[in-house]
């Protein structure tokens, strides 16, 4: 059974790394939750390296970018690995064609399409209409409100043309603030269900852990998979992803499963309890907020 803690500090000690999840831990959508961030930088002070690992599909600057406006110091953090970097080096290497279908926001995910100077022959990926597209890039819902089943039509379509979806996003949904909006693997869960396949790089998938590998590599220390904490409030992202890399989690209740363990303060911890049995997870500690 999980642990429950009443700080980072109660257990950091064990660990010379951590991967944290951004949204619903470190930040709301809208600002930082100040306890988290001093809980970080308290971490790093210690010596600990911090490598913020979060499935959204912008790329390592633009995160950076965003934290700033979101007013989470760069001192809190040593590095970035986004689901966004690792699936534009799939989409570079050609991995749904050179002519893609986009779907999200562009004047949000325009990054996305940013030259990639890793490869050494990157792809010219062009963007086109459905019906000229050899793949789908997936950054988000046209809509974020709208119930992904508003895209059943031109998913049946891509299904028949044999379309591979690039999901930038494993999230299901995020909450902006109060309000829950829909992610871009909402839209590759339904279009998966409808007998199409979807492609993905962020928690809890394999190419981002092994990104946050390297990049935690590239900061000039090895650390070992045992003296690695996952952080994160995603049962089936964060928590899932640390199980099956094989390592430790704190499960932060007080985000997406807030109502479900009935967290206030702390988690309760009987719902916390069925929470885990129900959606069989494992994590290796609790608490309601990072802090």
């Amino acid at each position: 059974m999980t642990q429950i803690v009443t700080s980072l500090a109660e257990i950091s000690d064990r660990y010379k790394a951590l991967f944290v999840d951004l949204w619903g831990c470190v930040h709301n959508g809208i600002t930082a939750y100040p306890e988290a961030v001093e809980a970080l930088k308290a971490y790093r002070e210690r010596g600990g390296k911090v490598v913020l690992v979060t499935n959204s599909p912008k790329p390592r600057a633009g995160v950076a970018e965003q934290l700033t406006h979101f007013n989470v110091p760069a001192d809190s953090y040593d590095t970035i690995a986004t689901s966004g970097d690792s699936a534009r080096s799939a989409m570079f290497r050609g991995e749904v064609g050179e002519k893609v279908y986009f779907m999200g926001e562009w004047e949000r995910d325009a990054g996305f399409f940013e030259p990639l100077k890793l490869l050494d022959h990157p792809l010219n990926v062009e963007r086109v209409p459905l019906d000229e597209a050899e793949g789908i890039v997936c950054c988000g819902p046209f809509d974020p409100m709208a119930d992904p089943s508003v895209n059943r039509p031109d998913f049946l379509y891509a299904k028949q043309k044999g379309l591979k979806l690039l999901c930038a996003n494993p999230d299901i949904v995020v909450d902006r603030g109060e309000i829950r909006e829909w992610c871009a693997g909402a839209l590759a869960k339904l279009y998966t269900e409808m007998g199409g396949e979807s492609l993905y790089f962020g928690k809890p998938h394999p190419p981002i852990y092994d990104l946050a590998r390297r990049r935690l590599h590239a900061l000039g220390v090895d650390v070992v998979d045992s003296d690695i904490l996952a952080i994160g409030d995603g049962p089936h992202t964060d928590i899932a992803g640390g199980m099956g890399e094989g390592i430790d989690s704190l499960f932060i209740t007080g985000g997406l499963a807030a109502s479900e363990t009935k967290t206030s303060y702390q988690p309760d911890p009987d719902a916390l309890n069925d929470y885990i049995i129900k959606e069989k997870i494992n994590p290796t500690y609790s608490i309601g907020r990072l802090r």
